[in-house]
């Protein structure tokens, strides 16, 4: 049997394909941006799952807050070490910007046993006392996206997908009632491979527009 074996080639028929799908099964679907097609199909890609045409939410200044940030060098803070994996650090560095994810980080641990809070929520405080510009990644901690929000801090955004049952689907309906450019994916769906999707368009993007 005949099959493509080249991953480029695979990626671009896969994109081929998801476009034939939405342009025959949703013809009155319209994206706001070439920006934000991009975001979506490659979540899409990810997961095969054509319900992220309806539930990936973006604030009014999501896109553009998020690039800016990303293209003039910023830190990016996750909640797990599989969205830091998944996220491509080369592009990052091209552009100045790095990841980080400090779930396992010594002072992490002591603090969430002395607080008797998760680990993710004590990342997120560590994270905050870090100078420059950030942006906060989550696709796997709801306790992480409402600590955050409990800062009230000011951050050049946030992709807030945490998959789940439990405080997911309010975390992000938290974050999509904020003040905060942010991206979210509302209800239960999510998960740390759709959070790296997410950057990695937005990085896509920016390589192809210089």
């Amino acid at each position: 049997m005949e099959y493509l074996q080249q991953p480029q080639a695979i990626e671009a028929k896969s994109f081929v394909i998801i476009s034939d799908i939405i342009r025959q099964t949703r013809p009155d679907y319209v994206f706001a941006s070439p920006l934000h097609e991009a975001v979506i199909k490659r979540v899409i890609h990810t997961t095969a799952d054509f319900d992220w045409l309806d539930i990936l939410w973006f604030s009014d200044t999501a896109l553009t807050s998020l690039c800016a940030a990303l293209r003039n060098g910023c830190t990016l803070y996750t909640d797990t070490t599989m969205a830091l994996s998944g996220i491509n650090k080369t592009l990052l560095a091209h552009f100045g910007s790095e990841v980080r994810c400090f779930i396992s980080d010594p002072r992490v641990v002591r603090q969430a046993k002395a607080q008797s809070i998760t680990r993710s929520m004590a990342a997120v405080d560590l994270a905050l006392t870090e100078p420059g510009d950030k942006i906060f990644v989550f696709g796997n901690a709801p306790t992480a996206l409402f600590r955050l929000l409990e800062h009230k801090c000011d951050v050049r955004g946030v992709v807030g997908v945490p998959v789940g049952f439990v405080g997911a689907e309010e975390s992000k309906d938290a974050l999509a009632a904020s003040q905060l450019p942010a991206i979210a994916a509302l209800g239960r769906k999510g998960g740390s491979n759709v959070a790296a999707a997410i950057i990695n368009a937005m990085l896509y993007h920016l390589r192809e527009a210089q």
